[in-house]
């Protein structure tokens, strides 16, 4: 069931008893499973795959919520698996839910109002990330996720599975924990994978350790790592991180 005021590109397949609603429009080479549903105000990019029983672009889950026409955007080579439920955003959090690129959604998946995912986020099965989140490019959410709302997870960040997040994860870390998550340390095989050279790494390494694990102050341990990391644009981009978190940088027990 596809409403008039949709706009499809010729070369959109869409499977059985899909349902597309008004204002959406999905562009070239893009699949749409059987039985799923975008409901309105899409828009969906090039070559994605969307399978069946996924639930997009429907009202947000949020009571200060009143009908206003906000949106859901989605990027381009994006796979959005069985049951991923995708919704619009709200007047409060600038109208407009963001899928980038790339990005590899497993089944179960929630992403809520207002969320803004990067580029080749790979978000697996069942977990569930609150309104207002942004998700930076690279990083991944293993399985059973749960991230409070208005946190951000920094590029290359890995949550390993069932982590429970209610503060900000820096970028290049990886953190874990079922009850409140807390710092591992750096995301070792994942920037091993994506080439970072081996004196970066070190960079990041040595950075955190003082960040996250020396007796510093915050003020004082930001101005060493600049003083002895600050040449890697890397370090430089994970403390403008630290320095930017409304939420408290998660890892930092003794704040």
């Amino acid at each position: 069931m596809i409403d008039s005021r949709a706009e499809l590109d010729s070369s959109v397949e869409v499977g059985p008893g899909a349902v597309i609603g008004p204002n959406v429009r999905i562009g070239a080479n893009t699949v749409i499973g059987p039985y799923a549903v975008i409901e309105s105000n899409t828009t969906i990019g090039a070559r994605n795959h969307i399978f069946q029983f996924a639930s997009l672009g429907t009202p947000p889950q949020d009571l200060k919520f009143k009908g206003e026409p906000s949106m859901l955007e989605i990027g381009d080579d994006n796979q959005i698996f069985e049951f991923t439920t995708l919704h619009r955003g709200t007047e409060g959090g600038g109208m407009v839910t963001r899928i980038g690129n790339h990005a590899f959604l497993m089944n179960y998946v929630h992403i809520a109002h207002d969320c803004q995912i990067g580029d080749h986020v790979v978000v697996a099965n069942s977990s569930g990330i609150a309104g207002h989140c942004v998700i930076e490019e690279w990083a991944i959410v293993e399985a059973m996720c749960g991230v409070h709302q208005f946190c951000s997870i920094g590029a290359h960040a890995i949550l390993a599975a069932g982590s429970k997040v209610a503060q900000d994860v820096p970028p290049y870390s990886m953190v874990a924990g079922g009850e409140r998550a807390r710092l591992v340390g750096v995301n070792l095989v994942g920037l091993q994978r994506r080439n970072f050279s081996p004196e970066t790494i070190a960079a990041l390494k040595a950075a955190m350790r003082t960040l996250f694990y020396s007796t510093l102050i915050r003020a004082d341990a930001i101005q060493k790592v600049l003083d002895e990391q600050g040449q890697v644009s890397e370090v430089r981009r994970l403390v403008e991180f630290v320095q930017k978190s409304q939420r408290g940088v998660v890892g930092r027990e003794r704040e």
